[in-house]
């Protein structure tokens, strides 16, 4: 089993109301591990001049899969997959 997460972008505009039945069967089905909306922040750097923010991320989810193809499915019903937004599918390595 691998640690995804699921980077949501803004392009998209999603029923919000969708989210509460999305995250509710991730976590029926053993899923979920997390996730949050993203504010805004700063990037910083200890000398130079930092890049900019990735201003284009919204959100985010931690999911549990076999792969990335049972991530891709875990993807039914997302509200910004949904609305043909895109969501950036990334494993998490562990370095331990």
């Amino acid at each position: 089993m691998a640690e995804y997460i699921f980077l949501m972008h803004d392009d998209a505009l999603g029923d919000e109301n969708a989210w509460g039945p999305y995250l509710h069967r991730l976590q029926q089905g053993g899923s979920f591990e997390g996730g949050s909306a993203i504010g805004d922040g700063i990037c910083v750097r200890k000398s130079g001049a930092p890049g900019p923010i990735t201003n284009h991320i919204a959100g985010f989810i931690r999911v549990d899969a076999d792969g990335i193809d049972q991530a891709k499915s875990l993807l039914v019903g997302n509200p910004v997959f949904e609305a043909g937004g895109t969501v950036e599918i990334r494993e998490l390595l562990r370095t331990d």
